[in-house]
């Protein structure tokens, strides 16, 4: 990939609301460090969502029941969520350009030990240390947002963050492809060739992001605006609908293979059937993220998750009717909905974040510390909303061998987030749908 090499005197003078100063220089400095940032996070999802992958390799011969397989999804997508708060403090700290290196070269350390570990015998405490490591790869993207949104001026947020997100969540059906590619190849007996993809990219991705990305001086690391966004009820209100819409996408993108291994046995007997459907989903939802920005620029954040939560709730809806018709055909339908609308309202509730304080607090150096300090709340709470997903399924499975509880429970949720997003943030009397 060629791209103009980042220059090597620092940003102090960094300006993008000034239009003169944005289409002289800043937009081309923004999409140089867009892209790499991009980059590295894609592969930071990746390892992420390795155990998604990793769970369809271990057959028989491992001895584990589908119970602990979900509790092996669920336990990186816990860590990943805890390291979203350190990381968002870390670009701030150490500079953006610093922290995307460090951070993509940490992804070594959960492929490296999948490798020398994964085989037959392995005891489950040892595999449940491991996919912990991989949590790291979580944390990439709430570095990844905090150091875009203080790139871009307000008024291309949406589409600017859409992109880094969806850029970076496409990591997610990237590795179930390369899983497939391998089961189907290869065949199960062979997990390692996965690692062997995604340990030379995590080198390149670090190697390029050194070269070609800059810092911030100007993003300082302000302990004071994370303690001031504890406090104000926007957090928590954000965080709410981010667990219903990221939290669907990484819980669902964990958790599909297996769903569809369990609950329609007959039709996915063996993993290399259940990988050719596993990526669609997350393929759907990360290419819609962008459009979800896009939309909210348009039409205003608060709106367009409004309406995205009456869609995910009537998918949900069509997935409880086909678990208990069993349609296959309709099953899927209604996932792949889930999927791209989770994508959506992942776009349009982060385009919500900086708009909210921009409306609130005016300066615009205030309203990025603390739309970046709340982008780690709410990254973090809602990255939990993917251990919720994997803990309901498997609560489900074992009470009754199939998943209705969960999606009754998913259904509900939706119903939840789409009253609060209109009481918040739609009621007449706020006055703000336009503007958030």
């Amino acid at each position: 990939m060629s791209a103009p090499a980042r220059s090597d005197r620092p940003l102090d003078d960094w300006r993008p609301e000034d239009e003169a100063f944005w289409d002289r220089a800043g937009a081309r400095i923004a999409r140089r460090n867009l892209v790499f940032s991009v980059l590295s996070e894609h592969i930071g999802f990746s390892v992420w969502s390795l155990w998604s992958v990793i769970v369809l390799f271990l057959g028989p011969e491992y001895g584990f029941d589908p119970a602990q397989k979900f509790t092996l999804t669920a336990v990186p997508t816990l860590v990943g969520a805890a390291m979203r708060i350190p990381y968002t403090f870390a670009v701030a700290r150490f500079g953006g350009r610093n922290w995307t290196v460090v951070s993509a070269l940490l992804l070594l350390a959960p492929t490296i030990s999948i490798a020398i570990v994964l085989e037959p015998g392995v005891s489950y405490r040892t595999l449940l240390l491991v996919a912990a490591v991989a949590g790291v790869g979580g944390g990439n993207f709430a570095s990844s947002m905090a150091n875009i949104n203080a790139f871009y001026p307000q008024r291309l947020k949406g589409w600017a963050l859409g992109v880094n997100a969806g850029g970076g969540n496409l990591g997610v059906p990237a590795v179930q492809l390369v899983g497939l590619a391998v089961l189907a190849t290869a065949g199960a007996e062979h997990p390692r060739l996965l690692l062997a993809v995604y340990i030379p990219l995590i080198v390149v991705a670090a190697v390029l992001s050194a070269r070609y990305m800059d810092n911030l001086p100007s993003l300082r690391n302000d302990k004071g605006a994370m303690r001031e966004v504890t406090r104000d009820p926007h957090t928590w209100v954000m965080s709410l609908l981010y667990i219903g819409t990221f939290g669907s996408f990484i819980g669902f993108g964990f958790a599909f293979g297996q769903v569809l291994q369990v609950q329609f046995h007959a039709e996915f007997a063996t993993p290399v059937k259940a990988a050719y459907l596993t990526f669609l989903g997350p393929l759907l939802g990360s290419l819609v993220r962008p459009v979800g920005g896009l939309l909210a620029d348009r039409w205003g954040g608060a709106l367009v998750t409004f309406w995205n939560f009456v869609a995910m709730a009537g998918a949900a809806f069509a997935v409880y009717v086909a678990s208990r018709q069993e349609s296959l055909g309709l099953f899927l339908t209604g996932f792949v909905l889930l999927f791209v609308f989770s994508g959506l309202g992942n776009g349009s509730a982060y385009k919500m974040i900086p708009a909210i304080f921009a409306v609130r607090l005016g300066s615009e150096p205030a309203a990025r510390r603390a739309s970046g300090a709340l982008m780690g709340i709410a990254g973090a709470v809602g990255a939990l909303g993917g251990v919720l997903v994997n803990v309901a399924f498997r609560e489900s499975f074992l009470n009754s061998g199939r998943g209705d509880a969960a999606y009754l429970a998913f259904l509900g949720y939706y119903a939840f987030c789409l009253v609060l997003t209109w009481a918040v943030y739609l009621r007449p009397a706020r006055g703000r749908s336009a503007r958030i």
